[in-house]
């Protein structure tokens, strides 16, 4: 068995926790700014910063919770699952704010909105540049943690939005027509969406213990049984504990005479350099084995 110690993103805790400041700080700005301007855009924007607030609190209270001891003993894989329940929290607040603004902007129809555009603007460009400081300070451990990087890439795209309400507030005050206040926040709406749909089919894909991309299991099966030595792979099983930590177990029949300690070395280098997999469990056991025929599933 491989096992893989130590977090790169505990590593990069604190650049979490500042950007969580920062972003949990302005979202409450945001929020008042859009309930008391009426701001359609703005208020979907903040909605966007909401869900962000829970990604980046879910990736720092993640490194937590994964460092921590099990004095239950039951926690074979200790809590790193956290990250991916707090990631489908996530996407269901994502949903419901563009929902929201959904039904904000069908019940709009046909009155005369007129957003404070001095506050849209003002707000947008405190956005933009909260959102370029924090993207700057996620960039730093992006390249080295999985759970920075989807933080970073998460930023990065709320730069649209902080865009869009500048977008929005110019339009409405160089044409003085409020529509495009309720236009730009359908666009936003519709970009949480398409965001939030791809962030849950991913959970649902970790909570269904889907095999991870790259490591598709009949390419795992036909790579060990090109070790030297295995003339068969059975029980072949890949799957995400959650944002990059894959796990493998196989069991691999032997010729008579192999040796099994090279063998299971070979097939644990196999795993680890071409298909990232550290932490893998490879069951060697000679070509007359037949225990496994006795397993119904």
């Amino acid at each position: 068995m491989s096992h893989s110690h130590g977090s790169a993103t505990g590593q990069h805790r604190w650049r979490l926790q500042l950007a969580l400041g920062l972003v949990a700080t302005f979202f409450v700005v945001e929020l008042v700014a859009a309930l008391r301007s009426g701001s359609l855009a703005l208020l979907s924007d903040a909605g966007h910063m909401a869900a962000d607030v829970v990604a980046l609190g879910a990736a720092v209270t993640a490194t937590a919770l994964a460092t921590r001891p099990d004095r239950t003993g039951r926690r074979t894989f200790g809590s790193y699952r956290a990250e991916v329940f707090a990631a489908g929290l996530a996407a269901l607040i994502m949903l419901a704010v563009a929902a929201f603004v959904l039904v904000e902007a069908l019940g709009r129809r046909g009155e005369e909105a007129e957003p404070a555009t001095g506050a849209m603007l003002l707000v947008g460009a405190l956005g933009l540049v909260i959102n370029l400081v924090t993207v700057v300070l996620l960039r730093g451990g992006a390249s080295e943690s999985i759970n920075v990087k989807g933080a970073y890439l998460e930023v990065l795209a709320d730069t649209l939005g902080s865009v869009g309400v500048l977008v929005a507030g110019g339009l409405v005050a160089l044409t003085g027509d409020g529509v495009w206040d309720t236009v730009v926040a359908l666009l936003i709406a519709a970009f949480i969406v398409v965001r939030a749909v791809m962030l849950g089919r991913e959970v649902l894909g970790v909570l269904g213990q889907h095999a991870p991309a790259g490591a598709h299991p009949s390419d795992v099966e036909q790579a060990l049984a090109g070790t030297p030595g295995v003339v068969e792979v059975h029980d072949v099983h890949v799957w995400t504990l959650t944002s990059g930590m894959d796990v493998a177990t196989a069991h691999v029949a032997v010729e008579p005479g192999a040796d099994h300690h090279d063998i299971l070395d070979a097939s644990e280098t196999v795993l680890r350099e071409r298909f990232g997999i550290a932490h893998s469990t490879v069951q060697v056991e000679p070509r007359t084995h037949t225990g496994c025929d006795d397993v119904g599933w």
